[in-house]
């Protein structure tokens, strides 16, 4: 709960972000958070998850807690001693031919924060391991509140003291050329907040390394931290190489912002895929010796789509209202929207097709369907950004998932398979999209008002859910006939 409610109070703080900074300072915010993404890999090395397999199964735990602690640490401040000594040299390397270099303080700053969150790790791991669930999410609350209240403070409350009351307290604290360093260094301040706040778990620990431990749970962590990796170019590529790959690099940084700000306008479909991933594994693995297990992840599968083109359809029939969400001079990326939708349906559809090779102990496959999407999401990006743009990288982002679904899918049913209902998924996928299109072909040929459009909007969506619920009630009744219609002497309760 902790850690998806902490991913959606940091998403709130995209409407303040979108209306505080300019369009390419929002750019460089969305530049450095896609390289944390590939340096929290870097620095925690799998790590983590190697300490949940050996704590559990180590006869000494202590040593194993203390060993993985003392590598994660040495390792980071030595990663992160390496990024400041050169920060100078890797800003200007990463900023290239654009206009807007980036600042070598950036990197220092996030050497910081990402040494601090992979020590942070293994304490984590520890109360998670041990089930101390209220200190582990206190922790967690605690510091997300903390972020929320200092961005507030700096970028709202003492901007609004500064204009209208330059003379107090907190318009005293404020610099408006700080701009998007205010977000980094808060992040710094909370990053360091939570490593005091561990201190206890960070101290109680027998200081003993022991290499023959430490060469195991290495061997066994960098297969993760390559298939990790590669799960990260799908997730972060596309914004780490956009300045780089566009054409005008006097608007790189704009269009970065744009393309960043717009892919937040997805969440509702992220947030959804993401609970029903911390819910579904526990419930696939707990039904893998019932009689019927494959026909109920097929089941499983049905109603997450439904779920899904549901969520689909709200979000683009309402976007008039959910567009206010960030700063109206990002809405010239809106059309990325349902293309980054329908991604994450694919990604969705993915992880629950994943099933056959955690079950049949494939897990080999996992790692060559993500360096698969991976190579594909490389190569449709340089191919597909210098030619479109932004929505070059929305669409590399949905061919990718969709190709890494459909693979998925044609390998898994040769091993493991599972009768899904592919017509119904294909019925109910096609259905959403045709009445968006519907909706999109209405309001291009009538000028309505805001109102007026909301209303169109809302009889489609009911028009759709009308057509899924007939369409599931014909098909149910046609099962009902193929099982029991032949059988006439059977009795009522059976039927």
């Amino acid at each position: 709960m902790s850690s998806i409610v902490g991913r959606l109070l940091n998403v709130l703080l995209v409407p303040v972000y979108t209306r505080v900074f300019a369009t390419a300072e929002y750019g460089e915010v969305t530049e450095m958070y896609s390289y944390v993404t590939f340096l929290n890999i870097l620095f925690t090395y799998g790590l983590e998850t190697a300490f949940f397999r050996f704590y559990q199964n180590d006869t000494d735990r202590q040593k194993v807690y203390a060993t993985s602690l003392i590598s994660i640490v040495s390792s980071s401040v030595f990663l992160a001693g390496f990024l400041v000594l050169f920060s100078t040299p890797l800003a200007s390397f990463i900023s290239g031919e654009r206009t807007i270099p980036l600042k070598p303080e950036y990197i220092s700053w996030f050497a910081i924060i990402i040494a601090a969150d992979a020590i942070s790790a293994i304490p984590f791991a520890k109360l998670r391991q041990e089930n101390k669930a209220f200190r582990f999410a206190s922790i967690k609350f605690f510091v997300i509140l903390v972020n929320v209240l200092l961005n507030v403070f700096f970028l709202v409350y003492c901007p609004a003291q500064l204009k209208n009351n330059p003379g107090s307290w907190a318009a005293g604290l404020y610099d408006p050329d700080f701009g998007v360093s205010y977000v980094f260094v808060i992040n710094v301040v909370t990053s360091l907040l939570t490593l005091v706040l561990l201190m206890p778990e960070l101290l109680r620990v027998q200081f003993k390394f022991d290499t023959a431990l430490w060469k195991r749970l290495v061997v066994y962590a960098l297969p993760l931290m390559i298939a990790g990796f590669a799960g990260m170019i799908n997730e972060a590529f596309d914004r780490i190489m956009m300045p780089h790959l566009l054409a005008d690099k006097s608007t790189a940084m704009e269009q970065l912002g744009i393309y960043g700000a717009c892919y937040k306008l997805s969440i509702l479909m992220s947030l959804f895929t993401q609970t029903f991933r911390f819910a579904a594994e526990p419930f696939f693995f707990a039904h893998a010796a019932k009689e019927h297990a494959k026909e109920t992840y097929a089941k499983v599968m049905h109603y997450f789509v439904m779920m899904c083109v549901l969520i689909f359809l709200g979000v683009m029939m309402y976007m008039d209202i959910i567009k206010h969400f960030i700063g109206s001079d990002y809405f010239a990326g809106l059309k990325i929207v349902p293309i980054l939708l329908m991604a994450n349906l694919c990604l969705g559809v993915f992880f629950n097709l994943s099933i056959w090779y955690k079950l049949s102990s494939k897990t080999h496959w996992g790692a060559w369907l993500s360096l698969i999407g991976a190579a594909i999401t490389v190569v449709l990006n340089i191919l597909l950004i210098p030619l479109m743009g932004y929505m070059g990288a929305a669409w590399a982002t949905l061919l990718c998932y969709a190709a890494m679904m459909g693979i998925s899918y044609y390998i898994g049913q040769k091993h493991y398979p599972v009768p899904y209902d592919i017509r119904s998924f294909a019925f109910t996928v096609g259905m959403s999209l045709a009445f968006y299109f519907l909706s999109v072909f209405l309001h291009a040929g009538i000028q309505l008002s805001e109102g007026w459009s909301l209303a169109v909007n809302t009889i489609v969506l009911l028009a759709f859910a009308a057509v899924l619920v007939a369409y599931e009630t014909r098909k149910n009744a046609y099962l009902r006939m193929l099982l029991f219609g032949k059988n006439k002497d059977a009795d009522q309760n059976n039927q």
